[in-house]
């Protein structure tokens, strides 16, 4: 048992540090764990995930925005935005087949991560 406790405290140090450090990727430790460690299922596991990350997002912003770092009304559109998005998508998931839904993740890893080594 308190090895379980332990890797979960690991699991969450780790996405609290890639949300911290890159403004997002906390999800990218936590799925993987949720699939392997929890045994839930893909959906719950990216459900999760982003139930987790809401209050490490907020904590991120609440550190930055101490730090003066944070541009709130830069913030807004893409907040509203956001919000939307994550309503609609949210509601529309459980719909949406798997295989597509990792897909779409998977290119947006690619996007990304070329989008940082060319800014490099």
């Amino acid at each position: 048992m308190k090895s379980q406790a332990m890797k979960y405290a690991l699991a969450g140090t780790l996405a609290g540090v890639a949300n911290g450090l890159f403004g997002a990727g906390g999800g990218l430790v936590l799925v993987p764990l949720f699939l392997s460690w929890l045994k839930l299922g893909q959906r719950e596991s990216f459900a999760t995930s982003v139930y987790v990350i809401a209050p490490l997002s907020a904590a991120s912003a609440v550190t930055y925005l101490m730090q003066h770092s944070f541009d709130f009304s830069a913030s807004l559109p893409y907040l509203a935005g956001g919000f939307l998005g994550g309503i609609v998508m949210g509601t529309v998931f459980h719909k949406i087949p798997m295989p597509y839904v990792r897909r779409a993740f998977g290119a947006l890893l690619i996007y990304g991560g070329v989008r940082a080594v060319m800014l490099w």
